[in-house]
């Protein structure tokens, strides 16, 4: 009986293989992911390998030649220049990250767990993405008569006796960079943490206090760890807008500050493109070192 039942199951298997269509079945997920891998094939990793080729290009003041030279490359990391450049990128990235993580994850907690109501919170949401309405340049710019040398602060802090003459690091410094980039950049980590906490079942936190949890205990074992995913997704959000942004650099630290988008740019206008290329691969492979130690530290497939 039991090789009779047998037989037949392979039979029912060969049927179910010759059955006309099966084929087209079997392709039909690929057939599906196809526009979306032209796409990003297209707009993607084709500009990607234009660049990284460009960058083994050779160049003089006028135009550039297809060759396979490593000079742009050797030039770029032998330079003292440029490590410091890459360093004082990452000290904005650093300090940017740690102000927006710590903004970012109290606006996102008031907004899940002190505001009661869903419309409430959605309108508040909403008033924090007002200022996006606007252009990145124009709400830079507006801090320079804020904290000009004749601007709001000062003449406040002037005419209150509290300082004797205008503070002059509060503009054209790395202050005014790492502030810019904070009223810039801070949206970008609400945004994902509010919705991570936003899904944290109350019932959790309800069962902490029950237990004997003080407010400190639910935020430190129960808030803070469910939250990681958000606070994942919005470092890579902050750390990747900061690592190439260039316009707030120069605006807002009057020349006097560097960073490795600014550095490329410059290269750029002086028809450099294969060294701004080689630059361009190096900060690409910066990024993605740190994205993926942070999903390494971080499962964020929870949020996805």
């Amino acid at each position: 009986m039991a090789a009779v039942t047998e037989t037949t199951s392979v039979a029912t298997v060969r049927e179910r293989k010759k059955k006309p269509g099966s084929g087209l079945a079997e392709y039909a997920s690929y057939l599906q992911a196809l526009p979306l891998l032209l796409i990003l094939g297209a707009f993607l990793l084709l500009p990607v390998a234009l660049i990284a080729t460009v960058s083994f290009w050779d160049y003089d003041f006028a135009q550039m030649y297809p060759d396979f030279l490593t000079t742009n490359y050797t030039d770029t990391l032998g330079s003292w220049v440029t490590w410091k450049t890459y360093l004082n990128t990452l000290k904005f990235a650093a300090i940017v990250w740690a102000l927006t993580l710590l903004i970012g994850f109290w606006v996102a907690y008031f907004l899940a767990f002190h505001i009661r109501t869903t419309a409430m919170q959605m309108v508040l949401f909403l008033v924090c993405t007002v200022p996006f309405m606007t252009s990145n340049i124009i709400r830079m710019i507006s801090w320079i008569p804020v904290l000009g040398r004749n601007g709001l602060v000062n003449s406040a802090l002037v005419n209150a006796g509290i300082v004797p003459q205008p503070i002059e690091w509060l503009l054209y410094s790395d202050f005014a960079v790492v502030l810019a980039m904070v009223h810039l950049y801070t949206l970008f980590m609400v945004t994902p943490i509010f919705n991570t906490l936003m899904r944290i079942d109350k019932s959790l936190i309800e069962a902490a206090r029950d237990a004997g949890a003080t407010s400190w205990q639910v935020l430190t074992n129960v808030i803070i760890p469910l939250a990681k995913p958000g606070m994942a997704i919005g470092t890579i959000f902050v750390v990747t807008l900061v690592m190439a942004d260039f316009s707030t650099v120069q605006v807002m630290s009057g020349g006097q500050s560097a960073s490795v988008a600014l550095m490329m740019k410059n290269q750029m206008s002086l028809l450099q493109y294969p060294a701004a290329a080689a630059n361009a691969v190096v900060l690409l492979i910066l990024v993605l070192l740190m994205v993926a130690g942070i999903l390494r530290i971080v499962d964020i497939r929870k949020e996805l």
